[in-house]
């Protein structure tokens, strides 16, 4: 399954980066939040444990706010404000 960024509202995007394992799902939702503007928000799913580290880290260095951090059946969602 590829990456899949969309537009599901106005200020508001799903970045599907399950199946994928670092430093991919980091990489996408970078390059993802680059594309959206300040107060966008992006729901970003994800199934590989070990990334979440890395892209909360790269949110808070970036001056992005992670306003959730879940899980949903296997799969892990974080939502996040960007700054």
């Amino acid at each position: 399954m590829g990456m899949q960024f969309e537009k599901v509202s106005d200020g508001q995007y799903s970045l599907n980066v399950c199946g994928y394992v670092c430093p991919h799902p980091q990489m996408y939702a970078k390059k993802s939040l680059e594309k959206m503007q300040s107060g966008d928000v992006l729901t970003l799913l994800y199934d590989n444990p070990s990334s979440k580290e890395t892209i909360i880290q790269m949110c808070e260095q970036a001056g992005n706010e992670i306003l959730e951090d879940t899980k949903e059946g296997g799969k892990m969602v974080l939502k996040i404000e960007k700054g």
